[in-house]
């Protein structure tokens, strides 16, 4: 591969890491195992976005993209919800889908799936980008599981935090939730902005990943809560 120049690269194990400056990217040619997963969160570091907006993600989408503070910031505001079925069956199994991680059953991004959804977990997304693949190491910063009374309406929900190491800066929640009326949705709402070079000059061709990832993770649930 071939890097700028004022970049040093080093490498554990298979994983190569990519500094610049301050910046640091972690790239695989093949697919990442656990291992070079494992090397990616040892060499992350702490998260990389204001403590102060640690948690937000868990406000309402509405919201957010009212908060002037997170506007001022320069974080943008994504979201996405879908209606993907109905009845307290298809939300049990949409929150197993969540705490598996089958919303990320995909063929250019996965995380592995015994990754447990508890606070403080820290993991990577892999995402292939054109030749190698990338890893973006984050954080679960919190977990909800909400019940009304007599289970009439019903949430699962976990929100993750971008680590040092990440092309972006922020935080992304999932969703699964029955209303009064027993429809299921399935959410996907984050904040974030740039935290690398490659994001900041390709921050189009990033926005664009966002609205595709929340369109094929979407079907992943449908195909998964259409499953026997």
């Amino acid at each position: 591969m071939f890097f700028p120049f004022g970049m040093i690269f080093g490498e554990i194990d298979s994983v190569k890491f990519v500094h610049l400056r301050e910046e640091m990217i972690f790239l695989s040619w093949a697919p990442p195992s656990l291992e070079d997963q494992k090397a990616c969160i040892n060499k992350s570091g702490e998260f990389n976005y204001e403590t102060k907006f640690r948690g937000h993600s868990a406000d309402p989408a509405s919201s957010l993209k009212q908060d002037k503070e997170l506007l001022k910031c320069g974080f943008s505001v994504n979201h996405a919800r879908t209606l993907v079925g109905s009845g307290l069956d298809t939300f049990e199994k949409g929150k197993n889908a969540l705490q598996n991680w089958r919303h990320f059953g995909l063929d250019w991004a996965f995380v592995d799936s015994k990754t447990p959804v508890k606070m403080g977990t820290k993991f990577c997304v892999c995402v292939k980008e054109f030749l190698p693949w990338v890893m973006m190491p984050l954080q679960v910063v919190y977990v909800a599981d909400k019940r009304g009374a007599k289970g009439a309406v019903a949430s699962f929900s976990f929100g993750s935090g971008t680590l040092k190491g990440h092309l972006l800066a922020g935080e992304e929640r999932f969703s699964i939730s029955m209303d009064e009326n027993k429809q299921v949705w399935y959410e996907i709402v984050s904040f974030s902005k740039p935290d690398h070079f490659l994001s900041v000059i390709g921050y189009p061709y990033v926005f664009l990943s966002q609205k595709l990832f929340a369109y094929q993770s979407t079907e992943a649930v449908r195909k998964y809560l259409a499953s026997k």
